[in-house]
């Protein structure tokens, strides 16, 4: 069994990431193994598993996380007054999520229609991804950074664009965010105000999942993690589960932007 190396990547199969795949992959047919969420707001098949289908590979995806949403009430006091702030940032689209929760009401989905959605897009409205942006064009908001890729690119973007005499950025984001946009923006002067809106915990039913995995289809010849909450969720019962001897752990840095998780199996005959 191969362990390889992936990068977190919330949006449809970017072509970095499909480089690494295509080098592994394309003269050998496998079942692959894919620790990671269904993506947000859409139907059909994943994107990864449809790819990966497209070249005679069996995947199969075991969602890793679960989501509480929290502080709703505040959001949407916060969402409701954009007077007070000089733009929004969205880096996940749980975040998204959250503010459409928000939104369910029929008086508050009239009153945002009708006046607060136009505030908001006279300011900026900064995501990353495309599927988060796809999220945050159905609030009715016109989203700017698509194509960054990552948190880091993001707030190069936004100091760049941003006066720092603004109104706070507002940032609704999950419990285990990366710091890296929040110190960027505040060591350039960009002011910045963040809440909390979902908590990431381990799926309930992720150890079962992988324990049925594993034993209607044996040891898949790839795993692929997404997340490093991903890792710290699965390793231990995968290694479990896994007929390797031998296994290597080697957390390292890609670059300066993201962590990246590289994982070495030696089977038992090497």
């Amino acid at each position: 069994m191969l362990f390889l190396p992936f990068l977190k990547v919330p949006d449809s199969c970017n072509a970095q990431l499909w480089g690494q795949l295509k080098r592994f992959w394309v003269f050998v047919k496998m079942q692959v193994l894919l620790l990671k969420e269904p993506r947000a707001g859409e139907s059909g098949p994943d994107p990864y598993i449809q790819e990966l289908a497209s070249h005679g590979h069996k995947a199969t995806l075991i969602p890793v996380l679960s989501f509480k949403f929290v502080s709703l009430n505040t959001l949407s006091d916060k969402l409701f007054q954009p007077e007070k702030h000089g733009g929004l940032i969205f880096t996940s689209p749980r975040a998204v999520e959250a503010v459409k929760m928000c939104l369910e009401a029929e008086e508050r989905r009239e009153e945002w229609n009708s006046s607060v959605k136009e505030k908001w897009n006279s300011k900026s409205i900064y995501v990353v991804g495309r599927a988060t942006a796809a999220l945050v064009r159905n609030l009715g908001l016109n989203p700017l950074g698509e194509d960054t890729g990552t948190a880091d690119v993001l707030s190069r973007l936004i100091i760049e664009r941003e006066d720092r005499n603004i109104p706070p950025l507002f940032f609704p984001c999950g419990s285990i965010k990366r710091e890296v946009l929040p110190t960027a923006l505040r060591e350039n002067g960009v002011p910045l105000e963040t809440l909390t809106v979902y908590q990431t915990a381990e799926h309930p039913d992720l150890e079962k999942n992988l324990k049925n995995y594993f034993t209607e289809q044996g040891t898949p010849a790839s795993i692929a993690f997404f997340s490093p909450s991903g890792v710290k969720f699965c390793l231990e019962v995968v290694q479990r589960l896994s007929v390797c001897s031998h296994w290597t752990y080697h957390p390292r840095r890609h670059d300066s932007r993201r962590p990246v998780c590289q994982l070495y199996c030696r089977t038992a005959s090497s």
